[in-house]
């Protein structure tokens, strides 16, 4: 039988550790808030090339928690803050469409957008797969 020295130790240690994952867990859910809190970048419209996501991701969790629906004009962004409203032009066809960012992406070299299948249709991208285009922070 242990004696009354070694139960207080173990009852100590095991205040340490949920201590110490409390912490850890703190800090996990803080470093998930950060990626919202991205600022918008202003100025000078982007340009490079856009690509577009459909099927199957539609009714998965989108990166700021909504369902993605591949029939609503939305898109991906490595930076830009989740909510921002972007004027998006094909630079082959001149085609526009505006586009909110509720996901993150594209994580393939080379392009500067994911946009959700509707917002394709709408530039005239569907059979090309991607397309070059021009980004404008409207929002």
């Amino acid at each position: 039988m242990p004696d009354g020295r070694a139960r207080g130790n173990r009852r100590c240690a095991r205040r340490v550790i949920v201590a110490v994952l409390a912490g850890m867990i703190l800090v996990a859910a803080g470093a998930g808030c950060a990626a919202r809190r991205i600022p918008a970048i202003a100025g000078e419209p982007l340009e490079g090339n856009a690509s577009w996501y459909g099927v199957a991701f539609h009714g998965r969790l989108a990166a700021d928690g909504s369902r993605y629906n591949m029939y609503e004009l939305t898109a991906a962004h490595k930076i830009l803050e989740f909510g921002t409203r972007l004027l998006v032009t094909n630079l082959r066809n001149g085609r526009t469409v505006k586009v909110t960012i509720t996901d993150r992406g594209p994580f393939v070299d080379g392009r500067i957008i994911d946009l959700s299948f509707s917002a394709a249709q709408a530039l005239g991208m569907l059979a090309t797969g991607v397309a070059p285009v021009r980004l404008e922070v409207i929002g």
